[in-house]
């Protein structure tokens, strides 16, 4: 097929004139306006190769093993409607080399580089062959391949979608005349919830002076004041002793050596 009719089928656009195939389907779906079509993957300067026979089909294609490039140009993914395609595109005129309907053993991988596939391409009137597609770096043969796998997903997911709970909602309002009931928990004997405290200052502004929890603000009224220390038993912080904190207000400790005590 590409022998001699390569340079030929590049400057001719396909056209959907005859066949009913995938591929003819896809291109009278082009001058149809009313179809919505999304193009999810654009690559550049794509290398086609003609490929050479296989020594046996379970080994799988190698790349290192296509020397005749035939054609050069541009790969999309598109959707029209419920079909997805790979068009090769001219990169000058625009038109189309061929056609892949993806579909089931549309896309194979090689064995020797993730930048090298296998398609399936089909013309108007259903008929196949293989041909090879190397893209020059591999972030290119990356959006391809996810291209084709989002594609793949969300058909699967539109043909089986989730479903939708509809059984009746639990109706969780206050009936007229029905009553809540809340459980407040009681003080410990001994102790009182107080009220934050609202005072202003010099300048006119209010501000709130929070209260202590229940148990410190009795332990201050008992000890004079004074909350009493914290224990590290109970996950806090040791108070530190009178001796390590000196008074700025008496004299400072001896020091040996000539040097000054830290303030």
């Amino acid at each position: 097929m590409f022998k001699s009719k390569e340079k030929q089928a590049a400057s001719r656009p396909m056209t959907s004139d005859e066949g009913t195939s995938d591929t003819a389907l896809f291109l009278k779906s082009l001058k149809n306006p009313d179809i919505i079509e999304r193009v999810r993957a654009t690559i550049k300067n794509a290398h086609v190769f003609k490929l050479p026979p296989r020594q046996t089909v379970s080994v799988g294609w190698r790349g290192a093993d296509w020397k005749e490039k035939v054609w050069q140009g541009t790969v999309k993914v598109v959707e029209r409607g419920d079909m997805t395609a790979i068009l090769l595109v001219d990169r000058t005129k625009g038109s189309i080399f061929a056609v892949c309907p993806v579909k089931e053993g549309a896309v194979d991988r090689c064995i020797d580089s993730s930048r090298y596939f296998v398609l399936r391409i089909e013309n108007a009137s259903g008929r196949h062959m293989f041909i090879g597609v190397a893209f020059n770096e591999r972030s290119d043969a990356f959006d391809f391949n996810t291209a084709l796998e989002d594609s793949r997903r969300e058909k699967e997911y539109e043909s089986n979608p989730t479903p939708v709970f509809t059984g009746p909602s639990k109706d969780y309002s206050i009936k007229e005349g029905q009553k809540i009931h809340v459980a407040i928990p009681k003080p410990a004997p001994g102790e009182r919830y107080e009220e934050d405290a609202v005072e202003v200052d010099n300048y006119g502004t209010d501000y709130v002076v929070s209260q202590p929890p229940p148990r410190q603000a009795a332990a201050r009224r008992r000890g004079g004041g004074k909350p009493p220390p914290t224990s590290a038993a109970g996950g806090g912080f040791l108070l530190p002793s009178s001796k390590d904190t000196p008074s700025r207000g008496g004299p400072p400790p001896s020091s040996h050596g000539g040097g000054h005590a830290p303030q």
